[in-house]
């Protein structure tokens, strides 16, 4: 699999660092070439001496190393390898690629290079939970950039425990051979973070009843199948539905359009959104604690609120919209126009406008008809099965995402 594949390894200054020596091992042992640049941080962790006898190759430190600038160039070096790996990648470092900063090295070499970067965070869970690092990894993951982990667990600092474990090396070895397995096979969304949702939701009135809709989730489930077939990372949050999980899909279930939004925000930074859910715009204001039950008074009188508008909440978040948002709109009357005011309103990049009136079949059914509306126009696509409109959308998303 990493046979004659050349890997660029840029080591971050943080206590993971030693890791890497490890993965470096395991990388040699299938056959890559390494490479390793470390940052000069990263020197106080490793030791470029014990980093260069595991690489077989020099440790690139200096920016101003005029012999090694003049034998390779950084330039060079950006662009030789057929993956960069950043491992650890600390907050400092992820804050100086998300921004554009190029003051060592390490970061010349991020910033000049034109091939894929997978990065490997590692810091303390604070740092890691922090706005500024949400912001920069939410824009990483806009410019393409991959990421493995962090996992959770106890950190080197006594008593911290959370999230900001850098992955372990066979974890970071795992994530390189998909990354070429999905090159090699011509999967087109390779290395991609994909959000999907998918099906009704129920909003609860008492006990036993609740508000709803039709959707059966067969569109949602199909995309999230092709996405993942196209060699995406999906998370698939689902609305109650009587299907099974697909293939090699993260499935978030949830019942409200609450629990939805809070499932999807928790699912990002992505590279797209897909919000194919049809979330109840309304829900009772007050649930009742125990069955409704019939009285003299005939019918209960029932208040409602507004339910929070998720593909609004996507399209137009300040710190982890994702490059590509896509939404769904079903009507049953006025097609284009109220999908184009949706266009506009929920801030989306595109809307998959379908017409659902009951003598479509759609809303339930095994087969659409859908229009692809932008700001640059409107593409009609023909009656399909689900199954192929999903196909279609994952070749068009791939596309947008370059």
């Amino acid at each position: 699999m990493l046979a004659d594949k050349r890997i660029l390894l840029i080591i971050g200054g943080g206590i993971a660092a030693y890791k890497c020596l490890d993965l470096i091992r395991r990388l040699r042992e299938r056959g890559a070439s390494v490479r390793v640049v470390m940052t000069p941080a990263a020197k106080e962790f490793v030791t470029p001496l014990s980093v260069g006898a595991l690489s077989e190759n020099p440790v690139h430190i200096d920016l101003f190393d005029l012999t090694q600038e003049n034998e390779i160039g950084h330039i060079r070096l950006s662009r030789e390898a057929d993956l960069l790996v950043v491992a650890p990648a600390t907050a400092d470092l992820l804050a100086k690629m998300a921004n554009g900063l190029c003051n060592d090295l390490a970061t010349n070499v991020l910033l000049a290079t034109d091939k894929p970067v997978l990065a490997a965070p590692a810091m303390n869970p604070r740092m890691w939970g922090h706005p500024a690092t949400r912001r920069n990894v939410a824009q990483l993951s806009r410019d393409g950039v991959r990421f493995v982990g962090p996992n959770s667990g106890a950190m080197a600092e006594r008593g911290e425990i959370g999230a900001g474990r850098m992955a372990e090396p066979m974890e970071i070895l795992a994530a390189i051979e998909a990354h070429f397995e999905a090159v090699g096979e011509g999967r087109p969304l390779a290395g991609r973070r994909i959000v999907v949702t998918a099906g009704p939701t129920h909003e609860p009135i008492d006990p036993v009843r609740y508000i709803a809709n039709r959707s059966s989730g067969k569109q949602g489930y199909a995309l999230a199948r092709a996405f993942a077939e196209a060699g995406a990372t999906v998370t698939l949050v689902s609305g109650p539905v009587g299907l099974p999980d697909p293939e090699g899909v993260k499935v978030v279930r949830v019942e409200t359009a609450r629990e939805m939004l809070a499932a999807v925000e928790g699912a990002l930074p992505a590279d797209a959104a897909v919000m194919a859910a049809a979330v109840a715009d309304w829900r009772v204001a007050s649930e009742a604690a125990e069955k409704i039950k019939k009285g003299a008074g005939g019918a209960p009188h029932l208040d409602f609120v507004e339910n929070p508008d998720i593909l609004a909440t996507v399209g137009r978040h300040p710190t982890l919209r994702p490059r590509l948002v896509v939404g769904f709109a079903a009507e049953t009357e006025n097609l284009l126009t109220n999908a184009r005011a949706k266009l506009e309103k929920k801030g989306a990049d595109l809307i998959v406008a379908n017409d659902v009136s009951p003598e479509t079949g759609i809303m339930g059914g095994d087969r659409n008809t859908v229009r692809i509306v932008e700001t640059a126009g409107v593409t009609d696509w023909p009656d399909l099965p689900k199954d192929e409109v999903a196909e279609r959308l994952a070749a068009l998303i791939a596309e947008r995402l370059g």
